[in-house]
């Protein structure tokens, strides 16, 4: 799971000594973005589906890239694969600037090229294989999930308009393994850290045991991208009753690495 997350993120360590502040300008990362993370606590290790629901409660006021995302990582034979996320972004390129993306990485030790996948029936204006057309809208749920496809190894992303009841298939990627681990959620942001501020909120975060029971998962570890690595420190996680709130542009609350809880999780 390390070597995926850093592929995305950079470093995730607490650095040594006080914070630093960044809460001006745009991150000086690799990939010009800084992300947090909500890394789960679950029943169990391994899993045959997760999901998550998302509403994005204070949407980006810019022309700026953010994507929200579930992520999780194919594993199998003892080894990391690799691993995906799906999620929603706001993006300039695409009717509307809302998108779908179901994407991902081999592992470090194999390479970590991009994964290949189907061909996806959703519409992408910019041919993006990865991200596609969708007509998200704010304040609206939408369920995020990654299940086993129609072939071993790989993997389906889907996104559901809960109050619609309407499913998206959005595509299979060729992730490899045989079960999935390590789940979890996250913003990456490529807005300046003083943009207008902008809230997501997670809810419903569960796993499907091998028996394709699920469970709901009310716990998690709050993870920013470093100071070192170009993260905004204005950035900020926490739990309510029963949401995981993600912030931008706000005073940080929740130290890195802090479990949080949901009060609750039902």
């Amino acid at each position: 799971m390390r070597s995926f997350l850093n592929r995305l993120f950079g470093n995730t360590a607490e650095p040594a000594g006080p914070l630093p502040i960044r809460d001006r300008g745009r991150p000086p990362s690799g990939n010009g973005a800084s992300s947090l993370h909500l890394i789960w606590h679950a029943p169990r290790d391994t899993f045959s589906a997760v999901r998550a629901t998302l509403q994005v409660a204070e949407p980006p006021q810019t022309s700026d890239l953010y994507f929200f995302a579930l992520q999780a990582t194919f594993h199998g034979g003892g080894v990391d694969h690799g691993g995906g996320h799906v999620g929603l972004q706001w993006n300039r390129r695409h009717p509307g600037s809302t998108a779908v993306n179901w994407g991902g990485y081999q592992s470090q030790q194999r390479g970590g090229a991009v994964l290949a996948g189907s061909e996806s029936q959703l519409p992408s204006r910019p041919n993006d294989p990865n991200t596609r057309d969708y007509p998200w809208k704010p304040h609206r749920s939408y369920r995020l999930t990654i299940e086993q496809g129609s072939h071993p190894g790989w993997w389906q992303g889907t996104v559901e308009d809960v109050a619609a009841g309407e499913v998206a298939e959005i595509r299979e990627l060729d992730g490899g393994g045989t079960h999935l681990t390590a789940p979890m959620v996250w913003a990456e942001v490529f807005a300046p850290c003083d943009g207008p501020p902008v809230a997501v909120r997670w809810t419903e975060l569960q796993v499907a045991d091998q028996s394709d029971q699920w469970h709901t998962v009310g716990e998690a570890t709050a993870n920013y991208q470093t100071w070192e690595d170009g993260g905004c420190t204005n950035t900020n996680s926490r739990a309510l009753d029963r949401a995981f709130e993600q912030r931008t542009n706000t005073v940080r609350m929740t130290e890195n690495r802090t479990r949080i809880r949901l009060r609750d999780p039902r």
